[in-house]
């Protein structure tokens, strides 16, 4: 059996760690050699995150390199470009249309990219770009964002709603459960 990657892309702060935990114990119940790695980055400053989950009968590093990734989640548009190339050919991104401005941009010194998912998609790449934070919101907070991402990536896995649901329970606090779920779900639908 082939190893699979998962890169989880972000800003520090969105729920990419709580994303990939929730993903590598999933994994791990159905019998995965998973491999979940630390967050890379500037996560307590707003700054560029990454976690990588990799799954498969053995797996031996955490660690995913340019062109290995089959599917890159972003939590926001610009995390998506920035790790573009580290997704193999006939890969997909799920992302976000958040747009986070970056310190560059926020003092004056660039500009942000515009029309980065046509961009991306314009070099072949297959990318699923929708406005998570806008259903997360409806669920009941923005910081449910990566609950409507695991939601939306759901459809590329063979897993039950039964199996979500449990990775799920066993991954978010009791008093935030429902409304984990009920974002979960508007991603998936």
């Amino acid at each position: 059996m082939k190893t699979t990657n998962i890169m989880i892309v972000g800003v520090g702060g969105q729920g990419t760690l709580l994303a990939s935990k929730l993903l590598g114990r999933l994994l791990l119940k159905r019998g995965y050699d998973v491999k979940v790695s630390e967050v890379h980055g500037m996560s307590q400053r707003g700054g560029s995150v990454v976690t990588y989950v990799r799954y498969g009968e053995k797996v031996y590093s955490p660690v995913v390199d340019k062109g290995e990734a089959d599917v890159i989640i972003s939590f926001e548009m610009l995390e998506a470009a920035r790790w573009v190339e580290y997704l193999k050919k006939g890969g997909t991104i799920v992302t976000n249309t958040q747009q986070i401005n970056p310190m560059p941009v926020i003092i004056g010194a660039a500009e942000y990219p515009q029309n980065l998912a046509e961009k991306i998609a314009e070099k072949g790449i297959n990318i699923e770009a929708f406005d998570a934070l806008s259903l997360a919101e409806e669920a009941g907070t923005s910081k449910a964002v990566n609950l409507v991402l695991l939601g939306r990536i759901s459809k590329y896995f063979d897993f039950t709603d039964e199996e979500w649901m449990d990775a799920i329970e066993k991954s978010v606090p009791a008093k935030f459960l429902e409304l984990n779920k009920k974002a979960f779900a508007m991603g998936k639908a």
